[in-house]
């Protein structure tokens, strides 16, 4: 008779792959050891409708080993379809609308939408992959013509900066040159995400003892 597989008592972290560089530095920084993470493709924001099912296969998955999951998504353009997946689930993510705003905190990130529509944002992971899944990603680089179309209403680009090193700015500022958008540059560190991850770990420790 096969034994039954035992249950791990950390807390399996699904993340999406654009994080998943500050959440490895926040976890070894923190010493939250209790965290296992598992990331999803960063390629699917360019197709948030799959996101929902793909978080929620991931936590199905995860329930065959452990007993608590969290989830380390904003709602990231599913319109509202994640967090269906959640409910149903019964999992907890991380607030806001997307990382842009976990990151630059809500209330901040409300404020730059308001004070312009037409802003472009770029992380870390942003800024260091732009070439990858915004020039080539949405076939700007092949075909400018689609340029005025997908950024035309565009007047802003903020860089929503992490850990910022000189290159990561450079690439940033070049980013806003090859849209032709004004370039703002503002320092966020891990803002919410810290915060939304700080908790996941105590209520571990919690739930352990």
């Amino acid at each position: 008779m096969q034994e039954a597989t035992s249950m791990s008592d950390k807390t399996l972290v699904i993340a999406c792959g654009a994080l998943a560089h500050e959440i490895t530095a926040l976890i070894k920084t923190n010493k939250w050891s209790h965290l296992k993470v598992q990331c999803l493709p960063a390629d699917l924001h360019n197709t948030p409708q799959k996101i929902p099912e793909a978080v929620r296969q991931k936590i199905q998955l995860g329930r065959k080993q452990f007993q608590h999951i969290f989830v380390a998504y904003a709602d990231c353009g599913t319109g509202g379809l994640l967090d269906k997946v959640l409910l149903e689930e019964k999992v907890d993510r991380l607030p806001g609308a997307h990382c842009y705003a976990t990151y630059a905190g809500q209330d901040d990130f409300e404020a730059m939408a308001e004070e312009e529509l037409g802003t472009f944002y770029l992380t870390d992971f942003l800024a260091r992959h732009f070439d990858r899944l915004i020039a080539h990603g949405m076939g700007l680089k092949k075909h400018p013509e689609l340029m005025p179309m997908m950024f035309g209403n565009y007047k802003k680009l903020i860089y929503l900066a992490q850990r910022p090193t000189p290159e990561l700015c450079a690439r940033a500022e070049a980013a806003a040159q090859f849209l032709g958008l004004q370039y703002v540059y503002k320092e966020t560190g891990y803002g919410e995400l810290a915060d939304g991850l700080r908790t996941t770990a105590e209520h571990t420790i919690q739930w352990q003892n």
